[in-house]
């Protein structure tokens, strides 16, 4: 009877060591499998070809040319610093006075674009300065790119209002 109970364990024991194989074998295929679709989801996607179409329009009103006088307290002067077909760099120059001798000065330039549909001026680029002196010519270059629409400049000195250029038409 022993003999008996030693084959129907070792029968037993045969079977389980089939089964966990069987298991360890499914996992190992799992995991490989999920391992292989993680990959393939982060392989690189096809390169597309986009043409891009874009439509000319005339400056409505041409900058004026720099110079070295184009700065004047409680005026923003702005040019054009491009020449090609589509300007898109822009100075900015204004003069500026201490309002408090031996205080220096804080201001911050602000470039806002016209919105159509809320029919506001809203900041699209801003930038901030300063310095110590009675007076100084200040100056800004801001890009616009790809963006037409109607802009304008300011700078706002600490302690006083704003200063706004005329608004002015980019096409490009």
């Amino acid at each position: 009877m022993s003999t008996t109970r030693s084959r129907a364990a070792l029968a037993g024991g045969t079977a389980n060591a089939a089964r966990l194989f069987v298991a360890a074998l499914a996992f190992t295929s799992a995991y490989v499998g999920l391992s292989a679709y993680g990959n393939a989801r982060s392989a690189a996607a096809p390169v597309q070809t986009v043409t891009l179409s874009a439509r000319e329009m005339p400056i409505a009103r041409p900058l004026k040319v720099a110079t070295s006088t184009s700065a004047r307290a409680g005026a923003v002067a702005v040019t054009a610093a491009g020449a090609d077909g589509c300007a898109t760099s822009y100075v900015a120059r204004s003069l500026l006075a201490e309002a408090t001798p031996g205080q220096g000065v804080a201001y911050r330039w602000r470039l806002s674009r016209w919105s159509p549909a809320t029919r506001t001026w809203r900041t699209f680029l801003a930038e901030h300065g300063g310095f110590a002196g009675s007076e100084r010519e200040i100056e800004w270059r801001p890009r616009i790119s790809g963006n037409p629409g109607w802009y304008r400049v300011e700078v706002l000195a600490e302690g006083a209002g704003a200063v706004r250029s005329e608004r002015f038409q980019v096409s490009c």
